[in-house]
C-alpha cells in the first residue's frame, strides 16, 4: 500500500536528515516506526503526508507512492483524499472548538453526508467517551481524551492509511493501554496503520512488522514478534540486557550503539 524507496530528505538545502530509507506498510497491517528523539521518524511522517515545504523540506533521492501513486508532487490535501491521514506528534486539536466540531473538521473532504453520518458512528463507537464530551470544548479535556479526538478526526475521513506519531506521548500507562487497544480495533475495522513510536513495547505488541530508525538510517527491519526479541531492541529501547535485568535511563541512553546498526 505505502512505499518509501531509497528516500533522501535535505532541510534547508543543507541537512541531511533521511539517508536513503526504504520501509513498506502492506494492505491491512500495523507497522511500527522506532528510533528516539532525532532519529527521523517525524521527518518521515512529514515525507508521507505532503508537509515537508512547510518545514523548508524536500526530498532529494527516492520516492514516495500509495497505492502506485507518487506523493512527491501532491499536497497535503490531495494526499488526505488519496486515502491518507494523520495524527501529529502532541494531539493538535483545535483547542477552541468542541469535541464535535474536531470531528466534523476531520470529513472536510467527505461530500456525502450518509458517508459522513457512518463515520462519525464508527470514531463514536471506538471512542464512547467522546460521545459524553461531544459538546465540551477540546481545550479543557485531559490528554488522553484529546488524543482519541485526534484520532477520532483523522478517520473522520475514512482512511486507508492512519499514520500515528507518538500517540502515547505523554500518557498514563492506563491511557497507553486504551490507546493500543483501539488502534487494533481501527486495524480490525480495515485501516491500515503506520505507527510511529519510542514507546516500543506497546508499539511492538500490535505491530504485523516493525523498523528500527537510526540517525536518519533504517537499521533494523523484521516481524514485531522477532525485534520484540532481538537483544539490541531490549537494550535500546525496552531498557533490558541479557538476562532480563532492567537498566538504568541513563545507562541506556549512553549505551555505545554497535558497530553493526549504524554500518
Amino acid at each position: 500500500m505505502l512505499q518509501l524507496s531509497n528516500l533522501e530528505v535535505v532541510y534547508n538545502d543543507t541537512l541531511l536528515v533521511l539517508r536513503g530509507i526504504s520501509l513498506s506498510v502492506p494492505d491491512g497491517q500495523i507497522v511500527a516506526l522506532l528510533g528516539g528523539n532525532g532519529a527521523g521518524k517525524t521527518t518521515t511522517l512529514r515525507a508521507i503526508s505532503g508537509l515537508l515545504k512547510v518545514h523548508e523540506g524536500e526530498v532529494t533521492k527516492g520516492k514516495v507512492t500509495f497505492n502506485g501513486e507518487d506523493l512527491a508532487r501532491r499536497d497535503p490535501a490531495a494526499i488526505v483524499q488519496l486515502g491518507i491521514t494523520q495524527v501529529l506528534e502532541g494531539r493538535r486539536v483545535f483547542a477552541e472548538m468542541t469535541v464535535h466540531e474536531n470531528l466534523m473538521a476531520g470529513a472536510h473532504i467527505v461530500k456525502a453526508k450518509s458517508d459522513i453520518d457512518a463515520a462519525y458512528d464508527r470514531v463514536m463507537g471506538l471512542f464512547p467517551r467522546l460521545m459524553e464530551r461531544k459538546s465540551q470544548i477540546a481545550g479543557y479535556l485531559s490528554g488522553g481524551e484529546q488524543q482519541m479526538v485526534a484520532m477520532g478526526r483523522a478517520l473522520m475521513a475514512s482512511p486507508k492509511l492512519m499514520v500515528l506519531d507518538e500517540p502515547s506521548l505523554g500518557l498514563a500507562p492506563l491511557l497507553v493501554r486504551q490507546i493500543r487497544d483501539i488502534i487494533v480495533d481501527i486495524n480490525k475495522q480495515g485501516t491500515s496503520v503506520l505507527l510511529i513510536e519510542q514507546n516500543a513495547s506497546m508499539a511492538l505488541s500490535i505491530a504485523h512488522h516493525g523498523y528500527v530508525m537510526e540517525t536518519g538510517r533504517i537499521v533494523l527491519d523484521g516481524p514485531a514478534t522477532k525485534l520484540a526479541a532481538d537483544e539490541d531492541v531490549k537494550e535500546f529501547y525496552l531498557g533490558l540486557h541479557a538476562g532480563g535485568e532492567r537498566k538504568s535511563f541513563r545507562e541506556v541512553k549512553h549505551y555505545k550503539r554497535r558497530k553493526r546498526w549504524l554500518s
